[in-house]
């Protein structure tokens, strides 16, 4: 009884691969692919720092000239809202 087990167990095949490794790899043309999606991701990055960045600026410098406005506007009496209505 084991040695029909045994035999049985000895007798299994194993599976061979049926496909050709190098047909199922990238390959070069896939290395190219993500090669232009990395440096395409690279760039847009890139020029989005540049667009927050040049927000952030802006912002800043309207912060300023708030500032300075109001500064002036206190010191002179609101001379410089001659067209906003008054409350």
């Amino acid at each position: 009884m084991i040695e029909a087990i045994l035999a049985a167990a000895a007798a299994t095949p194993t599976p061979t691969p049926t496909v050709d490794p190098n047909l199922v790899t990238p390959g070069p043309v896939g290395f190219v692919i993500v090669a232009v999606v990395v440096v395409f991701a690279v760039l847009l990055i890139w020029d989005m720092q540049r667009r927050i960045r040049r927000v952030r600026y802006r912002e800043e410098v309207r912060a300023e000239l708030d500032a300075e406005e109001a500064a002036q506007g206190g010191a002179a009496d609101g001379e410089g809202d001659a067209g906003a209505p008054k409350p």
